[in-house]
Parts: C-alpha cells; sequence; structure tokens
C-alpha cells in the first residue's frame, strides 16, 4: 500500500518544565493510517518517551481524546489522510489540566460528571442466536457518553469559569431527568439550578459539535432551561391561584 510521509508537530510538556513546546516528527502513512497509529509509531521508532493515553483503537472507550489540527477529537478514528494536509498538529485538550504531552489529568471531569449521581442505562445488545421479540428492531440506549472529555475542551465557557459543571456533568444530569430510575431528578434540578450550572451555558453548541457519541449535551442543557423554567412558571402561577 503505497505511503506518504506526513510531519506530525506534537504538544510536549513534562511536569517540571518551565513552559510546553513542540516536536516535530516524520511518519509514512498510508490512507488507513490514524492520528493515534502515527503517535504510536512516532512512540515507537522516534521517542518512547511521548505519552498519550489510547485503549481500544475504535472509539469505544473516549480515553485517545485530543485536539488535531485544532479540533477535539478521538485520535483513533481520525484517518491522516482525510486531514489533507503535510502537517498534522497533535495537542492535548483544552481546559483541562496537562499531565504530561498529550496526557491530561480527568479528576476534576469526572468529579463534575458524576454529582449527578445518575443511573448508567446502557444498550442491551441482541446476543447471538437469541430471539429477538417481534416488531424491535433495537433497544434504546440512554447513556451514550463515552466520558471522553472532547465536550470540556471544545467548551468556550469550560475554561472560562472552573466551578462550570460543564457539558458532560449538565448531559448527565439531563438524563437522570429525562430517565430517572435510581436517581433523584428534583435534587438534580436544584443542583444545575445556578449561575454555575446550565444558566452558565452561552450556548455556543461546540459541545455537541465535537461530541464523538450523538450525546448532544447543548440539547441537554437546553432541556434542563425547559424543564427548571416550566417548574418556576407553575409554581408561580400555583401561588397566584
Amino acid at each position: 500500500m503505497e505511503t506518504k510521509p506526513t510531519n506530525f508537530r506534537v504538544f510536549r510538556y513534562k511536569q517540571g518544565d518551565v513552559s510546553p513546546h513542540y516536536d516535530t516528527f516524520t511518519v509514512d502513512c498510508d490512507p488507513n493510517t490514524t492520528v493515534l497509529v502515527a503517535l504510536t509509531e512516532i512512540r515507537r521508532k522516534d521517542d518512547p518517551t511521548l505519552t498519550l493515553r489510547h485503549s481500544c483503537h475504535h472509539a469505544s472507550c473516549g480515553t485517545c481524546g485530543m485536539r488535531v489540527n485544532g479540533k477535539e477529537e478521538l485520535a483513533c478514528v481520525v484517518r491522516v489522510s482525510d486531514l489533507n494536509t503535510d502537517e498534522v498538529v497533535v495537542e492535548p485538550m483544552d481546559h483541562i489540566p496537562v499531565v504530561s504531552d498529550l496526557v491530561v489529568d480527568m479528576d476534576a471531569f469526572y468529579e463534575k460528571y458524576n454529582q449527578a449521581d445518575m443511573p448508567y442505562i446502557r444498550e442491551s445488545e441482541f446476543e447471538l442466536g437469541e430471539d429477538v421479540p417481534e416488531g424491535i428492531e433495537a433497544y434504546n440506549r440512554f447513556e451514550n457518553c463515552l466520558e471522553c472529555g472532547l465536550c470540556v475542551s471544545g467548551c468556550p465557557i469550560a475554561g472560562s469559569d472552573s466551578e462550570y459543571l460543564g457539558p458532560a456533568g449538565l448531559a448527565a444530569a439531563w438524563r437522570v431527568v429525562e430517565e430517572p430510575r435510581t436517581g433523584d431528578p428534583v435534587a438534580v434540578l436544584n443542583m444545575v439550578d445556578n449561575e454555575h450550572g446550565c444558566w452558565r451555558c452561552h450556548v455556543a453548541y461546540e459541545c455537541t459539535q465535537v461530541c464523538p457519541s450523538n450525546v448532544n449535551p447543548a440539547g441537554g442543557i437546553m432541556n434542563l432551561r425547559s424543564t427548571l423554567t416550566r417548574n418556576k412558571i407553575k409554581q408561580l402561577f400555583g401561588k397566584k391561584g
């Protein structure tokens, strides 16, 4: 298979460095080479100190989230040939502290994400040889979030307000309201009804644009706002009546 030499300008930072810098590497890429494969080739052949996170290689785990040519991506599914460029700039996600090179500290992300104490309702896939009930083509999936953090990286508010619950956390909150199960939707609505919750969003919709799993966090935030507004109108008119 024909290959093409491609330059990768990679963000570098180690604990103790005065400031970050970029290193450039050249990788021979065929039409199917992904950014993640290219980065692992760099680490294997050129610089074993390059650090990055990855696991599944097929957009299911969310661990390889990073910025590729200024856009939030899962590196495992971005083919270099589709970028149509001779240089690929690879950087860690925005608004999340950098630990080393392309690895960021996800602790704060998970802390905010789990504030909603949401039930995890995932799609039940059909087993091989299973008798599928008549009239059912697929089961609904209420939990699509990969917890990759790309929505936080793409959100302009996340970088200016450290207390902002963030698009992933707010989307998780909406899922509790939409499908409570063991969750407490009233408590969740109270939690997001403040200046660092759903009202802090500036409706840029960047979070939905970069989401690799079609979670539509911006839509969830708007649904939270609508639900809170309706509840307050009912309370207002109820008191007047």
